[in-house]
């Protein structure tokens, strides 16, 4: 009767440990943020086991060093402990690391492998340990160590805990270093993103102002030269026309992926939307003895939208006019009241589009001719950023055309209201 009651209390007190054991393992994975994991790790198993400390130590492959990452949060030598390494060669943990297996010392007095440099740089005596690898797919990463048994000796329900908390905590470790790598790439990434975001903004802002004094000269003296002059001025227009078109794209390229969270709406005159665009194409337009007719609205017609990316948008529309109507031609900008909606309307005198092109024209870095044997330069983005760009605002783009040779019309449909 006596075993009986014996058996049933070791097993009520298994039945304990191992819903501690479980509470312990809630509590590692309920975060993915390392301090706050390594935290959790080090107060249970102090807590676990009865011990007055505990600590991790991974392993540094280039130092071939283990170093202290984190020991119990009420600790009085947490920061000092940190800061130093601990060789494989002569410690404990080192042998633990190396062999893969606990050790179990009540006594540290004598051993010869108790790394003293703790007691001589924090003055924190380490009098009993027990220590376990932690292993990852086999591998060893660290060591998770309780210091100083509160209470008698360690004990093998201690040891099995211990071994339980590291197996737990290795997994947790690592999963945790990784979610930690890919935040810093994010954050790295996403640094180069603004750098190249704001280089690119800047070049184009410094090229805008010289280039379209070229612009202007070429166009002068394209009417005014002769001969072999004009010939060369020719030459200057059309290469200012092409850089011109690639800093648009350069100044577009980061609107490609747009949300509408990114807008910063507000009720415009649609007439100061027009104005804008034409003002930003008007020496384009020259340039090419384009016709550039603008049917300007009343100033009763208000949209709701971001200015600068709407207006983007329609002058994407106005370029890509521009650019695929040959010398002479005409443009034209209008807009329409239907139901709900407002329509506006680039048509061009232009090379036209096939109509199995007209979709994909709006498709990054899509252009009807090969990319081989292009003729008007580019990159292609212009028509997919103004989608991108009317899409965020609720809108639809499309294409009409009635082919080769026949000119195109561009259609923005924009809600009433925003």
């Amino acid at each position: 009767m006596a075993e009986h009651k014996h058996s049933i209390a070791e097993l009520e007190q298994e039945i304990r440990r191992l819903n501690r054991l479980v509470e312990v393992s809630v509590a590692i994975n309920s975060t993915l943020e390392l301090r706050s994991l390594l935290s959790i790790i080090m107060d249970r198993a102090a807590e676990i086991t009865g011990a007055e400390s505990a600590s991790v130590m991974l392993y540094e492959s280039r130092s071939d060093e283990l170093h202290f990452v984190a020991t119990t949060s009420g600790s009085r030598i947490k920061d000092e402990l940190l800061n130093i390494p601990v060789p494989i060669d002569a410690s404990l943990a080192g042998k633990i690391l190396r062999e893969g297996k606990p050790i179990v010392r009540n006594d540290l007095a004598d051993d010869p492998l108790h790394f003293r440099d703790v007691a001589a740089q924090t003055g924190f005596e380490t009098r009993s340990l027990l220590g376990v690898p932690m292993l990852y797919h086999d591998e060893p990463i660290g060591v998770l160590e309780a210091v100083n048994k509160s209470a008698g000796d360690w004990t093998r329900t201690d040891l099995r805990n211990m071994l339980v908390l590291a197996s737990q905590s290795a997994v947790a470790i690592r999963n945790a270093q990784m979610v930690e790598q890919l935040q810093n790439a994010y954050n790295e990434l996403d640094q180069l993103d603004k750098l190249k975001s704001d280089f690119i903004s800047i070049a184009s802002h410094e090229l805008r102002t010289p280039l379209s004094v070229i612009l202007g000269y070429a166009t002068f003296l394209k009417e005014d030269a002769q001969g072999e002059a004009s010939a060369h001025a020719s030459a200057v227009l059309n290469s200012a026309l092409r850089m011109r078109n690639l800093i648009e794209d350069m100044t577009n390229l980061r609107y490609l992926k747009l949300g509408e969270s990114e807008l910063s709406k507000e009720h415009i005159p649609l007439a100061a939307i027009f104005q804008e665009a034409q003002n930003d194409v008007e020496d384009m337009a020259a340039a090419k003895s384009h016709r550039l007719e603008v049917r300007t609205p009343d100033v009763g017609t208000v949209v709701v939208v971001d200015r600068i990316k709407f207006s983007m948008a329609l002058t994407n529309l106005l370029y890509n006019a521009i650019k695929f109507t040959p010398s002479g031609g005409r443009i034209t900008l209008s807009f329409e009241r239907k139901p709900n909606a407002i329509w506006i309307t680039v048509k061009d005198t232009g090379v036209g589009i096939p109509q199995d092109q007209l979709e994909r024209i709006f498709e990054e870095f899509h252009q009807v001719e090969d990319h081989m044997t292009r003729r008007h330069g580019g990159m292609g983005l212009g028509l997919s950023i103004a989608r991108a760009l009317v899409t965020a605002h609720g809108g639809r783009i499309w294409a009409e055309s009635d082919g080769p040779g026949h000119g195109s019309m561009f259609y923005i449909s924009l809600p009433q209201g925003g």
